[in-house]
């Protein structure tokens, strides 16, 4: 895996360890809330027919669902090896193997062999990535019509605790980091790269938006 920095091998570290956990938890209980809120808000920009790039895709769930629901095609990229793993069981397992294509790397450093899509999904990816920047405005460039993601959103509480877990990270020797950006800023990204956003929602922690590109 080629990673852009310390930060990111320790998220691959980091999320490796919850892999199997995330895939069972879905098998028991589905979609998070802001998971099905982003849903709806792909359902009202259109996928059906599309091809889906998922950034940080974790164990596929989530596209693996909308490959179900009418999608045609997904790419997959995820920094952890057992994500990927799962990801790829888990497509098997749904019959999925000829409309899915997984990749174990960090989308930053390859995104220039990256092939685009219709549709684009970082969920709850933004937060976990050291340069927000490159991520959205690479991710940005490989997006056709639809740009969807999920992040924390900007309280005094989500702040208070993301400070509170990089300590206890610093304590144990962990690189990795998460991030609470500006909604603003974000929004101004997207917008500035000429799409308009369609849907918001949220729940206590996250918010989630849907952008189309007119």
């Amino acid at each position: 895996m080629s990673c852009c920095c310390p930060e990111a091998n320790s998220a691959s570290r980091f999320f490796s360890f919850f892999a199997r956990g995330y895939r069972k938890r879905y098998a028991k209980k589905g979609f998070e809330e802001s998971q099905k809120q982003l849903v709806e808000g792909l359902q009202q920009a259109g996928f059906t027919g599309n091809t889906l790039l998922e950034i940080g895709s974790g164990v596929g769930y989530l596209h693996q669902t909308l490959l179900q629901q009418g999608a045609v095609s997904a790419t997959g990229i995820d920094l952890s090896p057992k994500m990927i793993a799962e990801a790829v069981a888990g497509a098997k397992e749904k019959g999925l193997d000829d409309c899915t294509r997984y990749i174990q790397d960090d989308f930053v450093n390859i995104s220039e062999t990256i092939d685009s899509a219709d549709v684009t999904i970082l969920d709850k990816v933004v937060c976990c990535y050291p340069d927000a920047d490159a991520l959205v405005h690479k991710s940005l460039a490989h997006t056709n019509r639809v740009y969807a993601l999920t992040y924390p959103r900007d309280r005094w509480f989500i702040r208070l605790g993301s400070k509170a877990m990089a300590g206890i990270f610093w304590l144990l020797r962990i690189d990795f980091r998460n991030y609470v950006h500006s909604p603003a800023t974000l929004e101004q990204w997207i917008t500035d790269e000429g799409f308009s956003k369609q849907y918001e929602n949220q729940t206590k922690t996250w918010r989630t938006q849907v952008y189309v590109r007119p």
